[in-house]
């Protein structure tokens, strides 16, 4: 029967049980045998393939993670390196070369343009990278797919956990950051992760969807790419959201990234507490997104290997 290596994720068989069947049982006949597999798509079925393969979505983030700075001399610290390089670079140019303010908020300095700017950056990034990297999650693991029994709904949560890594990192850039240009935190920051979770949902739910539709459809992995870069420019990342014109407010609320980038910047630079009722119901529409990005997956996954 087929099992794990301990280690990796390759198949291996198991020759002290079954012996009888291991000619008629082939790694060739999986998919036909997947494709008679019924795969639940109700909500409670989805939060528990979540729970159930915690360990394996651990282990496949880490992996992922390790992988990006495998061979690198500074490892995991070029996390910390990278957003701080970043925050040091916007703090020159809007700061000092544009000397940009903030026109919605407290008054900071004028570096506390580049505070702003980062939280903004930083959140947008977080849910960027799980929808960019979605369309081509079934694509690149074809062995997946055709040769192993493998729960395959857990890639976007490994994409989720690997940019809420990069995310934290951030963060902790933005605390010393703002000790060094203010003086201090605002207790609130604590907050930030937990505003940070309705779009890593939401991401999530999307990133089932695009790794679907990815499958048949090659050409979705361009559109996403050109349908984030809008929605940078279309949030309040680079301007405050009272910056926008009336007659386009409601454009900048339908937006998907502008509510949880204000919440941010409320509560990691203003040092004032979210809108609890706004981020409970955008979790609830987050929850219902990602359900319906999950029962599509299930839907469509039985031909995933007659395309690959």
């Amino acid at each position: 029967m087929l099992a794990f290596q301990r280690d990796t994720l390759e198949p291996r068989y198991d020759e002290s049980e079954h012996d009888a069947h291991r000619n008629s049982t082939q790694v060739a006949d999986i998919p036909e045998a997947m494709q008679m597999i019924s795969h639940p798509i109700s909500l409670r079925s989805m939060i528990r393939g979540a729970v159930v393969n915690r360990g394996l979505i651990l282990q496949l983030a880490k992996r992922d993670l390790l992988g990006r700075y495998r061979g690198s001399f500074l490892g995991l610290t070029w996390s910390i390196l990278q957003p701080l390089f970043m925050l040091m670079i916007y703090t020159f140019v809007f700061g000092v070369i544009f000397k940009a303010h903030w026109v919605a908020g407290e008054q900071l300095p004028t570096s506390g343009f580049a505070l702003v700017l980062f939280a903004g950056l930083t959140t947008f990034t977080l849910f960027a990278e799980c929808v960019n990297r979605s369309p081509a999650l079934i694509v690149n693991h074809p062995n997946y797919v055709k040769k192993v029994v493998f729960p395959l709904e857990v890639l976007p949560w490994v994409t989720a956990g690997s940019a809420a890594f990069h995310a934290l990192a951030s963060l902790a850039v933005l605390v010393l950051a703002s000790l060094y240009v203010r003086g201090s935190v605002p207790w609130t920051i604590i907050l930030v992760p937990l505003i940070w979770l309705p779009l890593l949902i939401l991401a999530i739910g999307v990133g089932w969807f695009l790794a679907a539709t990815g499958v048949y459809f090659r050409d979705i992995g361009q559109i996403t790419i050109f349908f984030t870069q809008a929605l940078l420019f279309l949030s309040p990342v680079f301007y405050p959201s009272q910056a926008v014109p009336a007659p386009y407010q409601a454009l900048l609320l339908a937006n998907p990234i502008s509510f949880i980038v204000d919440q941010v910047r409320t509560v990691a630079i203003w040092g004032q507490e979210p809108n609890w009722i706004g981020l409970l119901a955008y979790s609830m529409g987050a929850i219902l997104v990602t359900w319906l990005g999950y029962a599509w997956f299930q839907k469509v996954r039985k031909g995933f290997a007659d395309v690959l």
